[in-house]
């Protein structure tokens, strides 16, 4: 209870800085987002606006259409620019949804468990790491021992195969990890329609086309498997994202990993805030904000604009290089994937019926 106690003190201090401020750029934004909703309106049903889970299945499903059509022609691209826009926002959503909406900051004890996970895999043990990470949440988790001890068993095989498959175990969650935040998404809240499986249904769809080499009449129009300006091509992308570095299966698995990134983000900075506010119609920009900064303080609003910036400016220099970078710094937020949600299955977290966990 102490440890406890002098945890929430210093999350309480961590949130009383003030977010940055952004309410005038934000009221621009707001601005013409009503411009566009106006021009939009005779075009929009009003379904949409009103009926949450219509709004995210439209919503996800032209989201994930168009990165399979991105992803398909400009590959090196998407996986240059995907993490240099879209990462640092996308890992403070995994901190948010992941960690401060079930209220897991306030818990010493699971921060500890998945820190454990997150340094063995830095360490060198990789998904095995993360693994071990998700066996102590289990471990600590308030919940039954018939399901603490399911959930030790899945955790406990995957980590007997990771042993035995070595270096392709790390290759293996490096795309499965994308998978991981689909499933997150599809599990986070009761829903009333099977909307939501329409979105889930083409990502499947798409992972399948491309496997078998869909992608290859768009990649040979547009050129996109190589992209010299952003320091990166296929050759390099394929020694590190597939289990063969040459020929027809490498330049698959690819255009996979950027289809299957693309849809990560949008199922993080989408997708998950859509089903998880409380309200059933959209938000502002302003109000976005405004909730992002009760979930998880100015502090880490803070960290993430400066990081965003120094990534930016890193970008101009060598794009490629700044990506690299990026992934190395950003590696524990699929360990931390691996182990909240574990720990989120077994505790049956439900944002819907539970109290915010802001503080």
């Amino acid at each position: 209870m102490e440890a406890e106690g002098r945890l929430h003190r210093w999350f309480g201090s961590a949130f009383a800085i003030p977010a940055p401020p952004l309410d005038a750029p934000l009221a621009g934004l707001d601005h013409l987002r009503r411009l566009g909703l106006r021009l939009l309106g005779p075009f929009l049903s009003r379904s949409l606006l009103i009926d949450r889970e219509r709004r995210v299945a439209v919503l996800g499903s032209v989201l994930i259409v168009g990165a399979f059509l991105l992803a398909s022609s400009w590959p090196v691209v998407m996986l240059v620019l995907g993490p240099l826009v879209w990462g640092i926002p996308h890992v403070l959503a995994d901190v948010r949804y992941l960690v401060a909406r079930p209220g897991l900051h306030r818990r010493p004890l699971v921060l500890a468990a998945i820190g454990v996970g997150i340094l063995a895999a830095g360490l060198g043990f990789g998904v095995r790491g993360g693994l071990a990470g998700a066996a102590l949440a289990l471990c600590v988790a308030r919940t039954s021992w018939s399901r603490r001890l399911i959930g030790l068993s899945v955790v406990g095989a995957l980590f007997l195969v990771a042993q035995r498959a070595g270096w392709f175990a790390d290759l293996a969650f490096a795309h499965l990890h994308n998978l991981v935040a689909v499933v997150i998404w599809w599990a986070w809240r009761p829903r009333k329609s099977r909307l939501h499986l329409v979105p889930i249904a083409l990502f499947a769809a798409g992972t399948a086309a491309l496997l078998l080499g869909a992608a290859a009449p768009l990649l040979a129009w547009s050129g996109g498997a190589e992209a010299p300006w952003t320091g990166l091509g296929m050759r390099y992308l394929s020694w590190t994202l597939s289990p063969q570095p040459t020929g027809p299966l490498a330049v698959r698995f690819v255009v996979l990993y950027a289809f299957a990134q693309a849809t990560h983000y949008i199922v993080w900075l989408r997708l998950m805030p859509e089903d998880d506010r409380p309200s059933k119609t959209p938000r502002s920009y302003r109000q976005s904000f405004r909730a992002l900064a009760g979930d998880i303080g100015g502090t880490l609003l803070w960290l993430s604009a400066i990081g965003a910036l120094a990534l930016i400016v890193w970008a101009f220099f060598g794009p490629g290089v700044a990506r690299d970078g990026y992934l190395r710094f950003a590696f524990f937020h699929g360990h931390l994937e691996l182990a909240a949600g574990a720990l989120l299955w077994a505790e049956g977290f439900r944002p819907a019926s539970s109290n915010q966990a802001s503080a």
